[in-house]
């Protein structure tokens, strides 16, 4: 399996046209899957609101949220959400590379990759490709981001082990591989954070399930059902979303 690296132009916000990006990406296979980070998907849409003092990123965040809590960690805050099954910080808004912007995650972004995804396989001619759009991520207790997946389109999400038996014979009763934030947690870890210009990741020579319908719904886990709910349950469910 082969990771490689895009460098592209600047992607400028406010709003930017990923498919002339996209002609940064040559010579892809059958079989190959291209991970995008969210950010450029958003300023293709526009969704970006210029920083200024009659915004106030609270209320945004609010208002992008399906579930929030306001905390405070040494005297800093922060909001906890949960937006598009994913719990961390400030509802995935960035300033981060935004050239004085706040970028707010992609809108229906399952839909948009389902776009590209038909777009890059008529461009390349392609029968199966994967698409996943990744963004940074940090996890309780430890330090630094991590890639996870946002979205995803093309494949099947899940590597399923349950009921088949380990080394020493032993079922498995749970146990599923998550393969698109395997896939992101890389992909974004050779994006970089800085000023790489590495928005896409091509990955190459990974045996998937590829399909044309949409799996996103496959990889959620019902809030009530999960092991971590009983933290899940102190955010504040947001009834805009």
């Amino acid at each position: 399996m082969r990771f490689i690296k895009v460098k592209t132009r600047a992607f400028l916000p406010p709003k930017d046209d990923i498919y002339d990006l996209l002609s940064s990406v040559k010579n892809l296979k059958d079989g190959d899957v291209v991970a995008i980070t969210s950010k450029v998907l958003a300023v293709h849409q526009g969704r970006c609101i210029k920083i200024d003092s009659a915004v106030n990123k609270n209320k945004l965040i609010k208002h992008e949220a399906e579930a929030y809590k306001f905390t405070k960690v040494k005297q800093q805050k922060f909001v906890l959400t949960v937006k598009n099954h994913i719990l961390g910080l400030s509802a995935g808004i960035d300033e981060s590379n935004a050239n004085g912007y706040y970028v707010l995650l992609p809108d229906n972004v399952n839909k948009l990759l389902k776009e590209i995804w038909l777009y890059l396989r008529r461009q390349h001619k392609l029968r199966r490709l994967g698409l996943i759009a990744t963004d940074s991520h940090t996890f309780p207790i430890r330090r630094g981001t991590i890639g996870l997946a946002v979205g995803f389109f093309g494949f099947e999400p899940l590597k399923n082990y349950r009921g088949t038996k380990d080394i020493f014979g032993r079922k498995f009763k749970f146990t599923q591989t998550d393969i698109p934030d395997a896939l992101a947690a890389m992909s974004v870890f050779l994006m970089g954070e800085g000023s790489e210009r590495v928005p896409i990741v091509v990955i190459r020579g990974l045996k998937l399930e590829f399909t044309s319908k949409s799996t996103f719904r496959k990889i959620v886990m019902p809030r009530k059902s999960d092991i971590y709910y009983p933290l899940l349950k102190v955010l504040k469910p947001n009834k805009i979303c």
